[in-house]
């Protein structure tokens, strides 16, 4: 999420209290993914069911990954998060991301504040993500790591974690996330998935160049954030948006990706730039129908590889619209994601209620 920060909390502090007094109602409608309202989405597939989830808290469920239908929201009163973490916190998360491991599902999330670097990731895990499941049950295990004002030169938002399988079934859990300041940031997770490997690594695996002389405590323009990692064959690869987000019809979101052949980076884009040096090969952005589209995922879904974003709908007013689109990979296994010029949206089968 490249944005103006300011804009940003406003955005997502009314999209978290929506999804908080969401009713009966809005949890029974339907949407293709082309109309669908949705900030920050990511999603997984438990059984034949794919499961989205967005900022604020928002939930629903699809067997098509076109047809969405809204389920109640994440439990977004986050009882760790004290005055002295987040001054004047008022509850909801920007950004989840949803991972599986050893049987739980864990949903990664940011709650943060106004125009601050004053940020936070936790974690939850549910056992089922499936509503009419006697074992559903959110579990919150509170702070994995939190960024503070004059201290840290990055933001603790946007997270995204990758488990690198070994041989033997064990696991490494990497935790990557950032929004403006320093850049995007990697760190090792402990075994239990919930807290930072002691002892601690870092690495700084992707940034954008910043005007010289702002102070530390301002975001800067140097727009990076919302990494997200993915491996195919022998590399990973690293997805971030640049430009600004929520901004309507104004929107520049775009996203770009670099490859390594080691979590740690260093990722390089297709003309060999590194990541941490402003480089990234160009995968989507404003188009005829979307203003702007960042904040991706990418999964594997049936034998199909898909990008899974949010996108400024051109046709609605500039509205945040979930885009679901599959990769295409080259011969030398650069994906590319196509959007059609004459690709309509049909308006009226939109929902006009936020998350």
């Amino acid at each position: 999420m490249l944005i103006n920060l300011i804009e940003k909390c406003l955005l997502l502090c009314l999209i978290a209290g929506l999804s908080l007094t969401a009713t009966a109602q809005q949890q029974t409608q339907a949407s293709d993914s082309k109309g669908y309202i949705a900030h920050d989405p990511v999603m997984i597939k438990q059984d034949s069911t794919f499961y989205l989830f967005v900022t604020g808290g928002g939930m629903a469920k699809s067997t098509d990954l076109q047809n969405w239908t809204k389920l109640k929201p994440v439990p977004s009163k986050l009882e760790w998060v004290t005055d002295s973490i987040i001054p004047g916190y008022r509850g909801g998360f920007w950004a989840p991301d949803i991972q599986f491991y050893n049987g739980e599902y864990y949903l990664y999330y940011s709650p943060s504040a106004f125009a601050k670097n004053t940020s936070a990731i936790g974690v939850m895990t549910n056992k089922t993500l499936n509503q009419d499941d006697p074992d559903y049950n959110w579990v919150d295990h509170g702070m994995i790591v939190q960024s503070i004002p004059g201290r840290d030169f990055w933001n603790a938002i946007d997270a995204n974690v990758y488990f690198e399988r070994k041989w033997g079934g064990e696991s490494t859990g990497w935790l990557s996330f950032g929004s403006f300041w320093g850049g995007i940031k990697l760190v090792k997770l402990a075994p239990d998935m919930k807290s930072l490997a002691e002892p601690q690594e870092w690495y700084t695996v992707a940034k954008q160049e910043r005007t010289f002389g702002m102070p530390d405590t301002d975001p800067g323009d140097g727009t990076i954030e919302a990494p997200f990692i993915y491996r195919r064959h022998q590399y990973y690869y690293l997805f971030v948006s640049l430009d600004y987000c929520c901004r309507g019809l104004e929107s520049s979101y775009n996203t770009v990706v670099g490859r390594s052949r080691d979590i740690r980076g260093p990722y390089f884009d297709k003309n060999g730039v590194p990541m941490y040096a402003g480089g990234g090969t160009y995968v989507a952005g404003p188009n005829d129908n979307y203003a702007g589209i960042g904040h991706c995922a990418v999964y594997d879904f049936d034998g199909k590889t898909y990008f899974v974003a949010h996108g400024y709908d051109k046709h609605d007013h500039g509205r945040s619209k979930l885009v679901v689109k599959e990769i295409t990979w080259d011969r030398v296994e650069w994906p590319t994601v196509v959007f059609e010029a004459d690709e309509e949206i049909n308006i009226d089968e939109k929902i006009n209620t936020e998350e």
